[in-house]
């Protein structure tokens, strides 16, 4: 397969966020400076700091290209995807790209592991959103939660943060995940909150897990504990709600109408949505997401794979509710 073959730009897709977003996966999947726990995408493949040019950029800006063209109008140019974004060493050459065809807003969803290297921060401080995470107030919850590469340590990822605040323009919003019985004590959020100060984001937003994560033990914060945990943050911060069904357009409804009916057909994992419907696993784990949460369809574990299937189809052997 070429890398004219390969899907650089997916959507648009829902997001809890953002709105109608554009995706843009500059590197190979799971290659990553982190292992979350929480990762929606499952465990790191390949755990690295080394910056590349992992995907063509030649190739993403054609692809950038043809889907801004259309009518289908998003919300937000993400760069996310598969992996770490900052990776990518051509990174501010995509983003000029994008201002160069459209006004639509640049957002980058980022682990923030790689800002204190000048050159990622000046590639993205060209991006009209910057959405850097912080999951941990001490170096033992930063192990813990992130499972960073060798070298990264908490210290290394505030200095960095701290920096590009310094440097940036635009908004930065700071997203905090927090995971049950991990980094959600009083003590780890008193830390994050005071770390959280000396970067001083425009926004601060509280995550849980909602997804599948890469570690069946990475559990959700229950609502009221983290409106509690809100309020410790201050006025910038909120909670994420719920992704409103009022975003989707006629096209992701019927994405969403093709996933159920393949679920439907029979249990898929979410590699095989993703190939059966011609579509990017990102795409596949927004509407394989919305539909577990809508109860029309179930996950089900089998040894070492996870599959959803329609609950009709369900025979007793150990389906999960999403």
């Amino acid at each position: 397969m070429g890398s004219q073959d390969i899907q650089y730009v997916f959507g648009p897709v829902p997001s809890r966020r953002l709105g109608r977003s554009l995706g843009v996966d500059l590197v190979p999947f799971k290659t990553c400076s982190h292992d979350c726990v929480y990762c929606q995408l499952g465990r790191t493949t390949r755990r690295t700091i080394e910056r590349s040019e992992y995907a063509p950029t030649e190739t993403v800006i054609e692809q950038l290209r043809a889907a801004l063209s259309g009518e289908d109008r998003p919300d937000s140019v993400t760069l996310a995807g598969s992996g770490e974004p900052t990776l990518h060493i051509r990174l501010g050459e995509v983003i000029g790209a994008i201002k160069s065809m459209t006004d639509v807003p640049v957002t980058i969803l980022t682990n923030g592991s790689l800002l204190d290297e000048a050159e990622a921060r000046k590639a993205c401080a060209l991006a009209d959103r910057v959405v850097p995470s912080l999951d941990a107030g001490s170096e033992a919850a930063f192990q813990r939660v992130n499972r960073p590469a060798e070298g990264l340590t908490l210290a290394r990822h505030v200095e960095g943060l701290e920096a590009f605040r310094r440097e940036f323009r635009g908004q930065l919003w700071l997203e905090i995940m927090l995971v049950a019985d991990a980094n959600d004590s009083d003590d780890e959020i008193d830390a994050m909150r005071r770390l959280a100060e000396r970067i001083g984001p425009d926004r601060i937003q509280l995550n849980t897990v909602i997804r599948p994560p890469a570690d069946a033990e990475a559990r959700a914060v229950d609502p009221e504990r983290m409106a509690e945990i809100s309020k410790r943050f201050g006025a910038r911060a909120e909670v994420i709600a719920d992704y409103q069904a009022k975003h989707f357009t006629a096209t992701t409804r019927r994405r969403r109408e093709e996933v159920l009916a393949a679920l439907q057909r029979r249990p898929c994992t979410l590699s095989d949505v993703a190939a059966g419907l011609g579509i990017h696993r990102n795409e596949a784990i927004k509407f394989v997401t919305q539909l577990l949460k809508d109860g029309l369809i179930v996950r089900v574990r089998r040894g070492e794979q996870e599959y959803y299937q329609s609950p009709e189809h369900d025979g007793g052997d150990g389906a999960q509710g999403g």
